[in-house]
């Protein structure tokens, strides 16, 4: 059943602790996804997005990327240059394939909830993405197809400017997200079909003061700096260009707080529905 959390029993759970570490970490969820095709051309058309669990609390309202600034993006000039470019599934519904994105292509990539629309990154590029999302977010759900490679994320305002700190999951960190696809970037390679990794980002990961309840948008980056701008050819190898999709954990609707204070992971869930549970 869905349920709404009162302020008393938000304080009740959170003196008894959620499982979450003391000092600010991405954490892990489960992926709950559809995919719309079967059999071998499941992970080829779209992979919808459900909802996401953690300590079995499941969590269904997302805030989806609605508007989008490209800061850096090495430059497409055939073949495998540039950085980041818009991808999706070869049989997929929902999405965008640029190798050249503009702003827009990028929202359409990121803006909706095929876990099979995706910003794919050069093995070797760098790029820097501002997006902000349709409703203000208090945790970040992000998805990498290979889970081989790096990503970092920094809050912004609205005007771009940056807040906190930058928080990067390696390319060791992530869970299996449980599903696989294919994409147009990689349909003709000798791999693939592709596990795609999953984690999760809270403010506190992103270095914000406890007073911050939320934030409107992010930047997603990889083998680049505010300071140095793109990263030499070591930083490059290390990021391994990540090919990711990110949803916020929409705010203010009355949803659980997983983390505040003591456990430190800020999680605000809306829709909160105890697995198992009957009305």
């Amino acid at each position: 059943m869905n349920t709404k959390l009162s302020l008393s029993v938000f304080l009740g759970l959170l003196a008894g602790g959620l499982g979450f570490a003391g000092s600010a970490q991405a954490f892990s969820f489960q992926t709950n996804f559809e995919y719309a095709l079967t059999g071998n051309n499941a992970p080829r058309g779209d992979v919808w997005l459900n909802s996401v669990e953690v300590n079995d609390n499941i969590f269904s309202n997302f805030a989806f990327v609605n508007r989008a600034e490209i800061v850096y993006n090495d430059p497409f000039t055939g073949g495998n240059t540039g950085a980041a470019s818009s991808d999706m599934g070869p049989l997929a519904t929902v999405g965008t394939s640029r190798e050249n994105p503009t702003n827009e292509d990028i929202v359409t990539s990121l803006g909706n909830n095929n876990l099979n629309s995706i910003i794919d990154g050069e093995d070797r590029g760098s790029f820097a993405i501002n997006v902000w999302f349709d409703r203000r977010v208090d945790n970040l759900f992000l998805w990498e197809r290979g889970m081989n490679s790096a990503v970092t994320v920094q809050a912004i305002d609205r005007l771009g400017n940056s807040l906190g700190n930058t928080f990067t999951i390696g390319r060791n960190n992530w869970d299996d997200a449980g599903f696989s696809i294919n994409t147009l970037e990689i349909a003709n390679t000798g791999n693939n079909v592709q596990r795609v990794g999953s984690r999760g980002v809270s403010l506190a990961d992103l270095g914000l003061d406890p007073s911050v309840r939320s934030i409107g948008g992010i930047r997603v980056s990889a083998a680049w700096s505010e300071l140095d701008g793109p990263g030499n050819n070591r930083m490059r190898r290390d990021y391994n260009g990540p090919d990711w999709q990110v949803v916020g954990a929409a705010v203010p609707e009355p949803g659980m707080i997983f983390g505040l204070g003591a456990i430190g992971a800020g999680l605000v869930a809306s829709n909160l529905r105890k697995k198992g549970n009957k009305a």
